[in-house]
């Protein structure tokens, strides 16, 4: 058994297969590629118990992680970030089970740590020493700082109203960075323009949402193998919730945990909602959504790259895309810190304006057990707390 039981990489547009041991970004049909690996090797290397002697950060599931050599992982101790009981907040939504999965805890305040860690990782390893990425800002910032991190270079472009303190970290930690007058797309646009470097764009490479689907492995473990109810997340490009899916997949095909999955919930802002307008049409992929804005920046992606299936998780899961107002998002991110002290990201605060919601709605039940993503820390935005 290797490090890594890392099999290949699939198309889960056109089914096409390729070589994971590559340099390699989308798929020729344009889809995003997925990873996959050799359940059997796994099921006869790696029993559940064998992880409680394991290191408490993501590399513990390093037989489902994309990395072949321990040699080559780039990391920062990312991972196994706590899972929080909400009892005052969740008894005033009326939701008695309700947990809190605090990203704002792990390396660079946000969970695009994840991705940035097994992404950076897995490019060093087949040979990539420059990266460029288009980006809302945390995951420029996560990026910058992994691939310092390894020695490679880096050039991150993110919109001008991105928040401050992610273009500080950039500069911070020696990469290349480009202010764009406009929103990701026109990030994008830039990079697409630039040459020498590997585009890890959001799953523009296979192994970001590798780095996220952690978040899956680790709410099933933390909960002893017994699935939530729910899971709600926050989404723009979508990776986090493809990602938790994919995981918890991973984990039934092993034969791991068993029952429903929970139902995912997508969660949008209603200044920037395509996910949930082409969930609410019933169409198989949003449409690009026009002046796109919202206080919750890190989910401002007028068109998602995977959006196809991220509505295909929802669908699969009998879950759900919702849109909540910015008003509301400021008032459940100054709720949830009053009442539990903790200071949350306005990403993370959109899911709790979406439970209340969902729970006057009867959507979500007084017995369901919720766990909610904060996929950052509130430091990282002060300007949502006026003096």
């Amino acid at each position: 058994m290797t490090f890594s039981a890392l099999s290949h990489l699939e198309c889960p547009r056109c089914g096409v297969t390729h070589d994971a041991d590559q340099i390699i970004g989308l798929c020729p049909c344009g889809s995003p590629l997925l990873a996959r690996y050799d359940v059997p090797v796994v099921q006869s290397a790696l029993k559940k118990a064998d992880l409680a002697a394991r290191p408490a950060d993501l590399w513990r599931y390093h037989e489902l992680l994309p990395v072949r050599s321990p040699e080559n992982v780039v990391t920062l101790g990312e991972g196994m970030t706590p899972l929080l009981p909400l009892p005052r907040y969740g008894a005033e939504l009326g939701v008695d089970r309700l947990l809190m999965k605090d990203e704002g805890l792990i390396p660079t305040g946000t969970f695009k740590a994840r991705g940035a860690a097994v992404g950076v990782s897995r490019a060093y390893e087949v040979g990539v020493r420059k990266i460029a990425m288009p980006t809302n800002g945390n995951a420029g910032s996560a990026w910058a700082a992994y691939a310092a991190r390894a020695g490679m270079e880096a050039l991150i472009a993110m919109p001008i109203a991105a928040p401050e303190i992610c273009r500080r970290e950039v500069i911070a930690v020696g990469a290349r960075l480009q202010l764009i007058d406009g929103l990701i797309g026109d990030a994008a646009a830039y990079i697409r323009e630039q040459s020498g470097y590997f585009d890890a764009s959001t799953l523009k490479e296979p192994y970001r949402i590798e780095g996220k689907k952690t978040m899956g492995l680790e709410i099933a473990e933390q909960l002893g193998w017994q699935l939530p109810d729910v899971i709600v997340y926050p989404t723009g490009g979508g990776v986090g919730i493809i990602g938790i899916w994919k995981a918890l997949n991973e984990l039934r095909d092993l034969g791991w945990i068993d029952g429903p999955l929970p139902r995912l919930v997508a969660v949008q802002s209603t200044g920037c909602a395509p996910i949930v307008r082409a969930w609410e049409k019933g169409l198989p992929e949003s449409e690009p959504w026009v002046d796109a804005k919202t206080v919750a920046f890190g989910i401002t992606v007028p068109k998602a790259l995977g959006d196809f299936l991220v509505l295909q998780a929802i669908a699969e899961t009998g879950g759900c895309a919702i849109a909540v107002d910015d008003e509301d998002i400021l008032a459940e991110q100054h709720r949830v810190a009053q009442l539990e002290g903790t200071f949350i990201c306005p990403e993370g605060a959109a899911n709790f304006a979406a439970i209340r919601t969902l729970r006057e709605s009867n959507w979500i039940q007084a017995n369901d057990q919720v766990v909610a993503l904060n996929t950052g820390a509130g430091l990282k935005y002060p300007e949502t707390v006026p003096l």
